[in-house]
């Protein structure tokens, strides 16, 4: 290739793939948020012509689009967005950017998002956020234990009052239990049900033998038991002897 003096020069175009750094950029979040964001810009040059002719300087025309398209980006978004979706939106970036360099012969490969900064107020209420959220699940867990509990005992209910047996062995469990703590006395409320045939036979034994039709009454050391069958129970005491403990 000739060049003539004077009137033509040539230039030597880098077709390797630039890494440019994008500067700290002041951003307002669709839901007002202020907050500090910068990122990294990788692009290359595919065709020097249009990278020369079509542009004064590619380098810094792309650096400043770069700029400003990031601000529009984020500026769409809310602050959860831009935390949670940060290759979403470098992804929009380089789009927007690439169809707009296209026409400089520059060919944006990639944009990520590096820091996004918050100022020291919006960090604390990020934080206070973060705390009632976590508050919340801790409620409705318990809640929902608490649901669970219910209707196992609704269940367990529902069993032992189908078997009476069942019941018995209950109240026999709980004087197990309660007798290991050395109470002096214990007043424990009974089922009618498990003296019942204790009471039929004493009820037979009141009643006056005949023997040769005569009538014989019962000796004064026998005394009925009278319980309350209106009620379904009766007291009973269960003595014990508390034991002094050093």
């Amino acid at each position: 290739m000739i060049l003539i003096p004077f009137i033509q020069e040539m230039v030597r175009v880098d077709q390797r793939i630039q890494v440019v750094e994008i500067p700290t950029q002041d951003v307002i979040s669709h839901d007002n948020v202020s907050m500090k964001v910068d990122a990294v810009l990788y692009f290359r040059v595919v065709d020097p012509e249009r990278a020369i002719i079509q542009v004064q300087d590619c380098l810094p025309a792309t650096n400043m689009l770069a700029q400003t398209t990031l601000r529009a980006v984020l500026g769409q978004h809310e602050l959860d967005e831009t935390f949670s979706e940060r290759k979403k939106l470098g992804a929009d970036v380089q789009g927007i950017l690439d169809s707009q360099t296209e026409i400089w012969g520059i060919k944006v490969s990639n944009v990520e998002i590096r820091t996004v900064e918050l100022t020291e107020n919006m960090v604390r209420a990020i934080a206070k956020q973060a705390e009632a959220e976590r508050d919340r699940r801790a409620k409705i867990i318990h809640a929902e234990a608490e649901f669970q509990a219910s209707q196992t005992l609704v269940n367990a209910t529902t069993i032992l009052s189908s078997i009476p047996a069942a019941m018995q062995l209950c109240y026999l469990q709980t004087l197990t239990e309660i007798g290991v703590e050395q109470n002096s006395t214990i007043i424990f409320p009974m089922p009618i049900d498990i003296i019942k045939p204790f009471l039929d036979l004493r009820e037979k034994a009141a009643k006056p033998a005949r023997t040769n039709g005569v009538d014989h009454a019962l000796p004064p050391e026998v005394v009925p038991l009278v319980a309350d069958a209106s009620s379904g129970r009766i007291p009973v005491a269960i003595q014990g002897v508390s034991q002094a403990r050093s």
